[in-house]
């Protein structure tokens, strides 16, 4: 087989560099075994901490869980009892000993347990002289809190009950806070999730027979025997067999996939209908999963304009309700009085507090991070996902990604008195026992038609000019013009006018040949890719140009380009040049998203403004890509188009109407339209406080709906 391998060389231009070997169409995405990666998932586990985001480091997403629902449970009788809540609503609490303590002591337990993670938060930021978000909470809850018993213990005659403000403060700052740190650990969550589906233990094949055995024990160039029904193990290579894998859970498609020898498939997916015998490639920390999980937790803790633009805010308005709070305090002393100033001073500072703005931005990055993932497109840097908005040309590398990678049959021509039927057949008979690529074409495209392959004996390779046998005693030959110089023969005229145009157009051309009468010819080529047809249709529809970079010949690229409609193609290109085209682009005013295998393509990646890579994996060179890709589906491009552009959106939509509540809020507590008989109540203001960050929260949970697999091209 080693020697036939080379039968064809010269007749199909390999792909322009080293491709990803993860699995032979790329699909990239595997588990880890459950013992070696477990984590407990964001929803339930007391122990999947996020590290990474900065306001929350260490603090887990069950700790917010835990506090919000003790809070929530304690609000309830600090609101229903409040006075200032029962007037606002038109109702008398009911009176009984120790009544009127209710809001009081569950209000501490509150602020002291409940609001612990806002006043550490707040008391660091303050130390670090870095204000920010949770400085203003802590101001906020602090000045309720003080202010309460302050009234509660009638001092200074002050109306300053705020027990119910504080409450519900702190029950939506931590369901905020929750619902921001699902949804950063959701991404990592959902690969947990594959890793659950792993088998625990699996068949490896010995000398004399199988044993079974931990997953963890299993180490690359073991063969492990996978039955029908079963999941694989680790990642791994077909070695003997072959079965439709289901790859649903990695694709996201139902339809399953032939697996033969040769073919990798990856961890999770499962044999459905034969056993087949796979040698292992990687398992633990070499599989692909785990290097999915590192870029994750990278995209997790990455910053982005839209991030520190949130930040920024937030020092801005603590500087702001600081300085409103100051100016209020001695507006009302010199024309108002004391009580009236410290009222009207505690409620801007109270009320100003931007917790809606603080989660205007986070929760729309921690969403979108979250559906990408599920969607197979990992965000490694969240700068990536905020330019894949801007972006004006995608450019494709195009073996791989464009195409399958591997040749298809594309046409077949005939002499005189054969038909089509009978040229596959005998072509195929004489391939049947290779398995080169050409070859599994060639028999591929016979089957597809009805009629059986008849049956070939002295199967022989002649090393750079084809093969030969004798079927049904006939003696047959495949091969290439070299085979017709050493038979000292010619096409004829007509059959030569159909090769030559495929050879125009780049295509590999063989000749059937029955002793010495060439009976036919077929044409093979890299295969363009149904998806990619969809995908390149799409995003000129969105108004981005579509560029394609090769390293393959101008015919074979002008071929292609034209079948998929493409608006510009750059041919020839050696993969050292690649990035120089991205520049040139760029030269234009154009802002580029380059999509590339991430190794031979890794300055080509660096260089564009989105970078955006075929495969994950151990292998990967991924320090040069933004965004990884773990299918070859080149239609999850448009999952990060559609993306970038609805969260920015909903970036935009949260901070105005975030920032809209603060710009009209906090004047009217101060007072401004005081003279007009407008002040804006503590109980009022509360009110709009808490529909402000309800509404901020919703508007971010919108983009969960959005449909980002590849079979959703619109």
């Amino acid at each position: 087989m080693e020697e036939h391998t080379e039968h064809h060389q010269g007749q199909i231009r390999e792909a322009d560099g080293a491709r990803l070997h993860l699995t032979q169409d790329k699909t990239a995405v595997a588990a880890v075994p459950d013992h070696h990666k477990r984590h407990k998932g964001p929803d339930t586990g007391d122990d999947h901490v996020v590290h990474t985001h900065g306001q929350h480091a260490g603090h887990s997403t069950a700790m917010f869980k835990d506090r919000f629902w003790l809070t929530l449970a304690l609000s309830v009788p600090v609101v229903y009892f409040s006075p200032m809540f029962a007037h606002l609503l038109g109702y008398m609490p009911p009176e009984f000993p120790g009544s009127t303590w209710i809001p009081p002591l569950l209000g501490t337990v509150i602020f002291l347990y409940g609001g612990q993670p806002f006043l550490k938060g707040g008391l660091n930021e303050l130390t670090t002289r870095r204000p920010g978000m949770m400085l203003l909470i802590g101001m906020a809850i602090t000045v309720a809190f003080i202010a309460s018993w302050v009234t509660g213990l009638g001092i200074g005659g002050f109306d300053l009950d705020f027990w119910w403000e504080l409450a519900l403060l702190v029950a939506i700052m931590l369901l905020g806070h929750w619902i921001e740190m699902r949804a950063l650990g959701s991404a990592q969550g959902a690969l947990d999730a594959l890793a659950a589906l792993l088998p625990d233990e699996a068949e490896r094949i010995t000398e004399t027979g199988t044993e079974t055995v931990n997953v963890s024990e299993l180490k690359a160039g073991d063969t492990v025997l996978v039955r029908s029904g079963a999941r694989m193990p680790a990642d791994g290579t077909v070695v003997d067999g072959q079965a439709e894998f289901d790859e649903s859970m990695i694709t996201g498609e139902s339809k399953t996939v032939l697996r033969s020898a040769g073919d990798a498939v990856v961890a999770g997916t499962v044999a459905t209908d034969n056993t087949v015998r796979v040698r292992i490639t990687a398992v633990g920390d070499d599989t692909a999963l785990a290097g999915i999980q590192r870029l994750v937790a990278e995209a997790q803790a990455s910053s982005s304009k839209a991030q520190a633009l949130a930040d920024r805010a937030a020092a801005f308005l603590f500087y702001f309700a600081a300085g409103v709070g100051l100016i209020t305090f001695i507006a009302w002393t010199v024309l108002g009085s004391v009580p009236d100033a410290v009222t009207r001073t505690v409620t801007v500072l109270v009320i100003a507090c931007p917790h809606a703005l603080g989660l205007a931005i986070p929760l729309v990055i921690a969403i979108s991070t979250e559906r990408a993932a599920r969607a197979g497109v990992l965000i490694k840097n969240r700068m990536a996902l905020e330019r894949m908005r801007t972006v004006d040309v995608v450019l494709f590398d195009k073996t791989g990604t464009l195409t399958k990678g591997e040749p298809e049959l594309r046409d077949a021509a005939t002499a005189d008195s054969v038909n089509r039927e009978e040229l596959l057949a005998l072509a195929a008979a004489v391939e049947a026992d290779s398995e080169h690529p050409v070859a599994r074409a060639i028999v591929r495209a016979a089957r597809q038609q009805d009629r059986d392959i008849p049956r070939a004996t002295g199967f022989t390779s002649m090393t750079g000019r084809g093969v030969r046998a004798t079927v049904d005693g006939r003696a047959v030959q495949v091969g290439g013009p070299a085979l017709l110089r050493e038979l000292g023969i010619s096409e004829p005229e007509a059959l030569a006018r159909s090769t030559r145009e495929w050879m125009d157009r780049g295509a590999a051309v063989l000749h059937v040949v029955d002793g010495n009468r060439v009976l036919g010819a077929v044409s093979l080529e890299d295969a363009v890719r149904e998806e990619s047809r969809q995908a390149v249709a799409a995003l000129q529809n969105r108004g981005i140009k579509v560029a394609m970079i090769t390293g393959d010949a101008k015919q074979v690229a002008r071929a292609v380009g034209a079948e998929l409609k493409i608006d510009e193609v750059f041919a020839e290109v050696l993969p050292v040049d690649k990035d120089k085209k991205v520049a040139e682009l760029q030269a234009r005013g154009l802002k580029v998203a380059m999509v590339g295998d991430g190794v031979n393509d890794s300055p080509a990646l660096a260089r564009a403004e989105v970078g955006i890579a075929i495969g994950a994996g151990t292998d990967v060179a991924m320090e040069s890509a933004g965004v990884v890709l773990a299918g070859n589906d080149p239609r999850a491009v448009l999952s990060l188009v559609d993306l970038s552009r609805a969260s920015y959106r909903k970036m935009w939509q949260n901070l105005v109407w975030a920032t809209g509540y603060n710009i009209i809020s906090v004047p009217l507590a101060a007072g401004v339209l005081a003279f007009a008989g407008v002040v804006l109540s503590p109980a009022a203001g509360a009110v709009l406080m808490s529909i402000s960050t309800i509404v901020v929260a919703l508007n971010a949970q919108l983009l969960r709906r959005m449909k980002l697999s590849p079979a959703q091209v619109r």
